[in-house]
């Protein structure tokens, strides 16, 4: 098993760089975007239609990624003062517990995401003119990823291995 977390580690680690990226390019598109309306509406008075709703969808595109990276590098939010008092094989036992559900989580959010995304294909976004199941794909993408970086997490936990985080994350003190 070891064998097979170093082998896969520098695939998982450039696809959450990868997805950092994409995030970050969403969001620098989205902030282009809703600047154009702004300035499109008040200087021009002719605000897009499109504009929103495709503001939107990169809003949900880079939430999912970035809560996906942040899941992999263990920057999301927690309260652990009950855990930093416990015995460490009590630690160990709730730090498993806690990743095992990220990945329950994270594959019920694509599984029901793929659902609401099939249930709504027919439909179609009017100011885009795509089909409506597009709007869950974040959904589906995040949910999976989450899935698969809290999977990494859990069996490096499991295994006693460092964390397979890249980013070294300094609290402030």
């Amino acid at each position: 098993m070891r064998r097979f977390m170093r082998t896969i580690r520098p695939l998982l680690g450039a696809l959450s760089r990868a997805s950092l990226y994409i995030a970050g390019i969403g969001m620098v598109a989205m902030t282009l975007i809703v600047g154009w309306q702004v300035f499109a509406r008040y200087v021009l008075n002719d605000s897009p239609s499109w504009s929103e709703p495709l503001a939107l969808h990169l809003m949900a595109w880079f939430i999912m990624l970035g809560a996906a990276v942040g899941v992999r590098e263990s920057v999301h939010l927690g309260l652990d003062v009950v855990r930093h008092v416990m015995k460490p094989s009590v630690q160990l036992a709730m730090d498993l517990a806690s990743l095992g559900l990220i990945v329950v989580f994270g594959l019920a959010m694509a599984y029901y995401g793929l659902l609401l995304s099939a249930g709504t294909w027919t439909a179609t976004i009017p100011v885009l003119g795509w089909p409506g199941g597009v709007d869950f794909f974040p959904l589906i993408v995040g949910g999976a990823l989450i899935a698969l970086f809290a999977a990494e997490r859990f069996i490096d936990q499991f295994l006693g291995v460092e964390l397979a985080a890249d980013v070294v994350v300094q609290e402030m003190a």
